[in-house]
């Protein structure tokens, strides 16, 4: 593993220090998936709103669509909350949206420098390169939702070629520690106002590189779909400029 980049221990005391008392954090040096990992807490109810799992390591890390993800030990922010959102649940659709655009207010706070856009759904990006995800799914009355953000990964690291990592960006902050802080401090920042009954799609349209951009989404059918994005509904659908909205899918910026 290269050490040219520091990689600091996560550390619970660390990350409690800076965030409410909403959050209870619990660090596991080694696990399959913080998801999975959660979920099975969630059916033995024994998860709490505002509980979050992170790891160093996990080596069965899921994306979207069933895909696989793995990062070298301590190279990455990899983690897991479960919150029961005080709308309903039709709603809730919205929410990875907003989970990503935390992650983006979060960096922004630690590295104003640095500019990261969201790619429609769950992408985050800084200079045209992938640096992070996010999955999402419903368990009992609450949602579990997991992001991976590449750290301290160097080149011979990265899981894809147009990856990268905020290490590799210069970014100036490479705890983990810190960053997670940051990111759960916003996303309750944006949960509270979104349980309110605040409509917080402009401040996503804001980052999201996918609108205005025309698209080539591949549904989980096969079906093709292609056309610029033009807007979010509020379910956090993408709309097509023919009127049409994507749920879920693949999604190709074309220009």
């Amino acid at each position: 593993m290269s050490t040219d980049t520091p990689r600091p221990p996560l550390d619970t005391v660390q990350i409690s220090e800076k965030i409410s008392r909403y959050w209870r954090v619990s660090v596991v040096e080694v696990t399959g998936s913080t998801q999975e990992d959660l979920l099975n807490l969630v059916q033995r109810a024994e998860a709490r709103t505002g509980d979050v799992l992170v790891t160093n390591y996990q080596s069965a890390g899921r994306g979207r669509l069933d895909r696989t993800f793995e990062a070298p030990q301590a190279s990455a922010l990899l983690f897991s909350f479960y919150i029961q959102p005080k709308r309903d649940q039709s709603e809730w659709s919205l929410l990875p949206l907003i989970v990503g655009l935390s992650t983006s207010f979060a960096l922004s706070r630690l590295d104003p420098q640095v500019t990261s856009s969201l790619k429609w759904p769950n992408d985050l990006f800084i200079s045209g390169l992938k640096t992070g995800g996010m999955i999402a799914q419903t368990a009992d009355d609450g949602i579990i939702i997991g992001v991976g953000i590449n750290v301290a990964m160097q080149e011979s690291e990265l899981p894809v070629a147009h990856a990268t990592s905020l290490s590799l960006q210069n970014f100036g902050e490479l705890n983990r520690n810190v960053i997670l802080a940051a990111f759960l401090n916003e996303f309750s920042n944006l949960l509270e106002r979104w349980e309110a009954g605040e409509d917080l799609r402009h401040l996503y349209l804001e980052r999201c590189s996918s609108i205005g951009a025309k698209i080539r989404a591949e549904l989980p059918s096969g079906v093709i779909k292609s056309g610029v994005a033009v807007g979010i509904s509020p379910n956090g659908e993408l709309i097509l400029e023919d009127g049409s909205r994507i749920t879920v899918g693949d999604i190709v910026h074309l220009r």
